[in-house]
């Protein structure tokens, strides 16, 4: 056998996926593995995350029908709203594929499942600086750093983010390392305190945030959480929407004040870069920033809860409970 034989000349494996098959119900299924082609890879899994934001609306049934194809995930099996293999946080060993990726460390917008066959330009290397257990974060920062592009920063302002969760904190992370920006996080929760500390970053009740910022990043996934940034945005100020809210109606004070301080919504999608970078960057690029962008290890403290995969059905019911305290919860595969 050549060596571009052995590259993908390969027994199909058993593996095991998280399904989604009805509102607040999910199990676990047995499949199996096609034979690796000529440029693939299989990956075994290492560690995956729970999304709290897209995927809680997905396990929930919360998307609208309007949605169904916009938010198909990049590897998704089924169709929403299910039965459905969804979500997109993977960090897994490449078992077989190309020698150079071969043994690697890799990122994946890869469902839960404990191993899969991909193009190998779907995978993104893990840096050897950022631990395999941390990088499931990237796909949260990839989020967090299109928020910051769109919300077009500079030296000097005031932001502010609402809403202390996995993507506001790394957002308010991200904008605190731009010269002279005074950043502050504001969520109704003050369990989120010692994680706000650990990162460097004051947090205030939304009742007592000072206003005036020259930008308001919402990141709550709560109407009020962003009718609350309208009330501390400055004169002139951008409002950025990261959150989404599925299926809920969101309503909106838009008379009053609101014309005359011309105030600017704005929302951000991670699943489009935004215009102004389209000409240079990449999806993969943005990605092999995000993962490089993960060598601190403060971020460490976003890690809340963790659980084996074979628990992940219960696991993904309970982390998504309303009123929950659940930041990143990571996902162990054995």
């Amino acid at each position: 056998m050549t060596h571009a034989e052995h590259e993908f000349d390969d027994e199909p494996q058993p593996a095991r996926a998280l399904w989604v098959t009805g509102p607040g119900r999910a199990e676990l299924r047995s499949e199996t593995l096609p034979r690796l082609g000529p440029g693939q890879v299989r990956v075994r899994s290492l560690f995956g995350a729970i999304s709290r934001g897209t995927e809680s609306l997905v396990f929930h049934g919360r998307v609208p029908p309007s949605e169904f194809e916009r938010m198909r995930a990049p590897h998704q099996a089924g169709d929403l709203p299910g039965p459905v293999k969804y979500g997109y946080c993977n960090v897994g060993e490449v078992e077989a594929g190309p020698e150079a990726l071969r043994g690697r460390a890799v990122f994946c917008l890869y469902p839960h499942q404990t191993r899969y066959v991909v193009p190998a330009d779907a995978v993104v290397p893990v840096p050897a600086e950022v631990p395999a257990a941390r990088a499931v974060l990237a796909a949260n920062m990839e989020t967090a750093i299109n928020g910051v592009w769109d919300a077009q920063l500079s030296v000097g302002d005031r932001v502010c983010v609402v809403g202390a969760g996995v993507v506001g904190c790394l957002v308010a992370y991200l904008a605190r390392q731009i010269a002279g920006c005074e950043v502050r996080l504001v969520d109704v929760d003050p369990r989120k305190q010692a994680v706000a500390t650990h990162l460097g970053l004051p947090l205030d009740h939304p009742d007592h945030a000072p206003g005036e910022a020259d930008c308001v990043i919402e990141a709550s996934g709560a109407p009020a959480g962003l009718r609350r940034g309208l009330e501390l945005a400055g004169a002139h100020a951008r409002v950025v929407v990261l959150s989404w809210f599925g299926d809920q109606a969101v309503e909106l004070p838009l008379g009053g004040a609101f014309h005359a301080r011309r105030l600017q919504i704005l929302s951000s999608q991670v699943g489009s870069l935004p215009a102004a970078r389209q000409a240079r960057w990449t999806h993969r690029r943005r990605m092999e920033l995000a993962l490089r962008l993960l060598a601190d290890d403060a971020l460490d403290a976003l890690f809340t809860a963790q659980t084996a995969f074979e628990r992940l059905p219960q696991a993904l019911a309970e982390a998504t409970e309303p009123g929950r305290f659940v930041l990143c919860h990571r996902v162990e595969y054995g």
